[in-house]
């Protein structure tokens, strides 16, 4: 399961490259890449997995888990998850799909998943 798991620490990783990725190539143009979404979206779930195999028992990290920590990035990631997905669809208006997006939405995706990286370094 320990495999498993580390599978899913990549994914969760990749995940939040992504849209941190996909925001900073956007910066200077008016829309957001569609990418963000599936990004947080592939964050969010692998997120969710991993904290299901560390109640489940199925892993042992040989330290206790903060259940605060996670939660909060759960939420947090959840709310980039909605306005990824917000922003997709606004964006899917115009251009071929790649249409402006209201920049306080783009940058709050930008911000928000820099907290939840910071989160997961610094919180003890």
């Amino acid at each position: 399961m320990e495999f498993l798991y580390n599978v899913f620490v990549a994914l969760h990783f990749v995940g939040w490259a992504i849209v941190l990725g996909g925001y900073i190539a956007s910066i200077k143009s008016p829309g957001l890449y569609r990418g963000v979404f599936h990004g947080a979206a592939t964050a969010l779930v692998s997120g969710i997995v991993m904290m299901g195999l560390l109640e489940s028992g199925a892993v042992d990290l040989g330290y206790d888990v903060d259940r605060t920590k996670l939660t909060v990035k759960l939420l947090v990631a959840l709310v980039i998850a909605v306005l990824a997905f917000l922003a997709k669809r606004q964006g899917a208006k115009g251009d071929n799909g790649t249409g402006a997006v209201a920049p306080g939405l783009k940058h709050s995706i930008g911000a928000l998943t820099l907290v939840n990286i910071l989160v997961a370094v610094f919180w003890n």
